[in-house]
């Protein structure tokens, strides 16, 4: 499937894992093939190709063993949020040919931050040559400062993370999620700042944070506390400051970033806040469902964050087996145990839906649910977020 060439304003990056030998072409027929109607005939990926709205799907693939891996490039004409859904649907496609396949989204990269980049460079230059500021160019003068602070992003270590330009020289630091947190920063002229940047703390960021007064500022939501109790694990954290709740650091404006710094909290305070069981101002309202799962289990399912693993458990809730996500569905298949639960790090999709239903599964909880159009009444599809983690 070639497809023609466009202007892209977007390139979806993804990786993908096959478990066999198999072509291109058998790669980009699964992508089309097994999305096919999922979005309805407005996002078919055919018709969006023949429309000019996405562009040629690239595949790169090499053979490690008995193994099929590479990556995937789609260039998009859509708006923001379609492309982001095109990018989720192809990560539903499980199959290339008879092979299990898993497909993961790295990134979804804006083509014209060149342009922005170019158009930034020329206006400090600009600025340089003209230093008389007249008082009705104060607003745009404000907004070229802004982008020229926007500029000043480094990558900060071996890790090349995202950071402001004074992380060296400032004897404290903000810490705070992403790339997108350190812009915003940066744009109200917070130089100390740098991210965490990935699933798990760099090794960068915990050396400075032994030289340096450290301050961990985290989105106002599950996932900013998610972040923090794994920092705060690994580094040694001075203060803790959130994002009203519900906001994330990124969006926040220049006033409210003083005020979340400002009133941020020792960890020592933090940490008795929620031995006491007290909620916080930015703690959420919902009551994770842990109570459906023994302790133990709930222990061993935290850990199962990241491991690409699934456990496998039987009525009583004895463990049967742990086995790499990509094999589980071929062990429920052909498995002559009674499986009860499943836990896995991976995405609930309707195949697996049905395997764990003819299986008599009970219960199957996932790192996130794909598109699932049919939930059988026997059987529980639970998240992990569901349970509190």
């Amino acid at each position: 499937m070639g497809g023609v060439a466009i202007t892209a304003k977007y390139v979806i990056y993804a990786t993908i894992e096959i478990d066999g030998i198999v072509d291109k072409s058998d790669v980009i027929g699964a992508l089309f093939g097994q999305t096919e109607g999922l979005l309805g005939d407005k996002l078919d990926l055919r018709e969006l190709q023949k429309a000019g709205r996405i562009g040629r799907v690239q595949v790169v693939l090499e053979e490690k063993g008995n193994k099929s891996v590479g990556h995937i490039e789609i260039p998009s004409n859509l708006d923001r949020v379609e492309t982001a859904l095109v990018a989720a649907a192809i990560e539903t496609v499980d199959k290339v040919g008879p092979y299990d396949a898993k497909i993961t989204v790295t990134k979804i990269e804006d083509v014209r931050e060149e342009k922005r980049k170019r158009i930034i460079e020329r206006a400090k230059e600009l600025l340089a040559k003209w230093r008389e500021a007249l008082p009705d160019t104060r607003e745009i003068t404000e907004e070229i400062l802004k982008a020229v602070r926007e500029a000043q992003l480094i990558a900060y270590g071996p890790e090349k993370l995202p950071a402001g330009p004074d992380v060296d020289k400032s004897d404290t630091i903000i810490i705070v999620e992403g790339r997108a947190d350190v812009i915003n920063l940066l744009r109200h002229d917070y130089r100390n700042v740098i991210a965490i940047e990935g699933a798990s703390v760099p090794k960068t960021i915990v050396n400075l944070c032994k030289e340096k007064t450290a301050i961990a500022f985290v989105d106002g939501d599950r996932g900013g506390e998610l972040v923090l109790r794994q920092l705060i694990q690994v580094a040694d954290i001075d203060y803790v400051a959130r994002a009203p709740p519900g906001k994330e650091v990124e969006e926040l404006t220049g006033k409210e970033l003083a005020k979340c710094l400002r009133d941020k909290v020792p960890l020592s305070e933090y940490l008795a806040t929620i031995e006491r069981g007290q909620p916080s101002a930015h703690s959420h309202a919902e009551t994770p469902m842990r109570n459906k799962l023994p302790q133990d289990v709930l222990k061993e399912a935290e850990k199962l964050i990241g491991s690409l693993e699934a456990l496998i458990y039987d009525e009583n809730w004895k463990l049967l087996t742990r086995i790499p996500v990509k094999d589980l569905a071929n062990y429920l298949q052909s498995s002559q145990e009674a499986v009860s639960y499943v836990l896995f790090d991976g995405v609930i999709t309707q195949r697996l839906v049905e395997i764990a239903e003819a299986k008599g599964v009970k219960m199957l909880i996932g790192g996130r649910v794909g598109n699932v159009t049919h939930r059988p009444a026997t059987l529980e599809v639970l998240t992990f977020s569901d349970l509190g983690l």
